[in-house]
């Protein structure tokens, strides 16, 4: 399939799709891509899919991206849902230690350049992994953020060169959290703290009654995207 079909795909398969089930997204996404993953960051949306995936089609791959600045509660996530489903998911690491990253660019990098810090410890990283599949889930919903509000549930995704698929897009955080109740799904603990988007220890904070959701990312800065979304 060459660059215009997938466009056209995605283009016609958005439309036929906008009214489905997160889970048949997922079921069309991997019976037309086998050759697929899903991303993970342990995020309440993230937990939800992981637990679609696993009724579904629990052999298809889950990775994350390991930045080595990530909360205790977040790999504690992590080795709880490994225990809970019987799986590993895959871990990606970047290319340079945070040790290395000092020597080479500065301690705490994140506060003198955030995005160049997102660049070594998620962006390059993920290139590298989307680099083995043709298509790739995510758990993006267009009501978190201004950026995301006209994702569509199939993408080109042109950064990455691979289809993108975007299966609770429509959904609202109240959908989020219903999911997790109804089906008892391990989460993030920090969910409970006013943390209600959770990246790496340094660049994240709480988020008080009446700010923005994403209002604890990268506070301070006028950064809202860590470069993994368009």
């Amino acid at each position: 399939m060459n660059l215009l079909e997938k466009e056209d795909l995605a283009r016609t398969k958005a439309e036929e799709l906008e009214h489905a089930s997160p889970e048949d997204i997922i079921r069309y996404a991997i019976e037309t891509f086998p050759n697929i993953t899903f991303a993970c960051s342990f995020g309440a949306e993230d937990v939800v899919l992981v637990d679609m995936l696993q009724k579904i089609s629990p052999s298809t791959d889950i990775f994350y991206l390991d930045t080595d600045f990530h909360f205790k509660e977040t790999y504690e996530t992590r080795d709880k849902m490994q225990e809970n489903y019987n799986l590993e998911f895959v871990r990606v690491s970047p290319k340079i230690t945070p040790e290395e990253q000092a020597a080479q660019h500065g301690e705490e990098m994140w506060k003198s350049d955030p995005n160049g810090c997102c660049n070594i410890r998620k962006v390059e990283p993920l290139t590298r992994i989307l680099s083995q599949y043709d298509a790739w889930i995510t758990g993006i919903r267009r009501d978190q953020a201004p950026t995301r509000a006209n994702s569509k549930k199939v993408e080109y995704d042109s950064k990455f060169g691979l289809m993108k698929f975007n299966p609770i897009a429509h959904w609202t955080t109240e959908d989020v959290w219903q999911y997790i109740r109804d089906n008892n799904v391990v989460y993030n603990p920090l969910h409970d703290q006013n943390y209600p988007s959770i990246g790496c220890e340094h660049c994240t904070r709480q988020v008080m009654p009446g700010e923005d959701p994403r209002a604890g990312r990268w506070s301070g800065n006028d950064k809202t995207e860590c470069g993994l979304h368009k």
